[in-house]
């Protein structure tokens, strides 16, 4: 036994040590996602929400791990995509200009540590960006957006892309009152948006043909408290339709829910002029009595929440 032992001593010094007189660079190995705790004094919850979004980063990008095929400093790519996952949905739990506040700290992090900048700047656009994404928010992702576009870190043939796609984030942001349009309903009359009049204003760029159009027009009509805030009046629908095949329209229009106002814009400047940024079918705001914007483009699942609560 005491062989034994010490065979494995030896071997573990070898190991360690490897020629006699020679220093071994140690093996770099992943490491743990770093999390962030609040300090004990912040007593409310909204206190510490906003102590973790803000400094979510911090610890991850202060040490000096290597980026490569398989990591990002040092964190395997996928936990590092996980918690970016988790980073955007606490987002969702705080005011949008902590959110927007917490993304410019993402950024600075992100700027001292230039080795993780490109594959976490595709992340973030990935989370925040992407159409398809269950937490996109372009109220979010505009002021790190913004900064890329002017960042020293990012190649000049990519700013001019990163700076269109921040001016299309501050199209009808949170806040801001919607841009009005004419469009042409079922029965051939011409509305505006903002003539529409009730508490709130569902607006959905749509069209009849979409399987995901289908599917919220269907998951709309499971939640009761939507179904009664339409028959209470206090929210109108409203589907636009805003391709030039109208004749397509006008045969599919009539499987939309008949309480539901649908139209088409006749003037095409919704895709052309660019008044809305529709990336992906169906894109949903929430816009209150005023036309103010409540939601943009927001996730369906967002949508039904918050029309659940109204």
């Amino acid at each position: 036994m005491r062989k034994y032992l010490l065979a494995l001593a030896v071997i573990a010094a070898a190991a360690s040590c490897g020629e006699r007189g020679a220093k071994k660079a140690p093996v770099q190995t992943s490491r743990a996602f770093p999390r962030v705790e609040a300090p004990v004094m912040l007593e409310t919850m909204d206190e510490r929400m906003e102590y973790i979004v803000l400094h979510f980063w911090d610890a991850f990008a202060k040490v000096d791990h290597p980026t490569d095929s398989l990591t990002i400093g040092g964190v395997p790519k996928a936990d590092v995509e996980s918690q970016m996952g988790v980073f955007a949905s606490l987002l969702q739990q705080v005011p949008i200009p902590v959110g927007q506040k917490a993304m410019k700290a993402l950024y600075a992090n992100l700027e001292k540590a230039p080795g993780m900048f490109d594959p976490m700047a595709e992340i973030a656009r990935k989370y925040f960006w992407d159409p398809n994404s269950p937490v996109r928010s372009e109220a979010l992702y505009l002021p790190f957006v913004k900064a890329l576009s002017s960042s020293p870190l990012v190649k000049d043939n990519l700013k001019s892309a990163f700076a269109w796609d921040a001016r299309l984030c501050a199209l009808n942001l949170p806040g801001n009152t919607a841009a009005d349009f004419r469009f042409v309903d079922t029965s051939g009359r011409t509305r505006t948006l903002h003539s529409l009049k009730a508490e709130y204003v569902l607006l959905i760029f749509g069209n009849p043909d979409c399987t995901a159009c289908k599917d919220l027009v269907q998951n709309m009509s499971s939640v009761p408290e939507i179904a009664a805030l339409e028959a209470s009046g206090r929210l109108k629908v409203v589907d636009i339709y805003i391709d030039q095949d109208i004749d397509l329209w006008k045969k599919r229009a009539a499987a939309y829910p008949k309480n539901w106002i649908n139209g088409y814009d006749p003037d095409y400047v919704i895709r052309q002029d660019l008044i809305y940024d529709v990336r992906a079918i169906p894109s949903i705001y929430l816009l209150d009595k005023d036309k103010t914007v409540l939601l943009k483009d927001a996730p369906e699942n967002i949508v039904l929440d918050a029309l659940a609560g109204l």
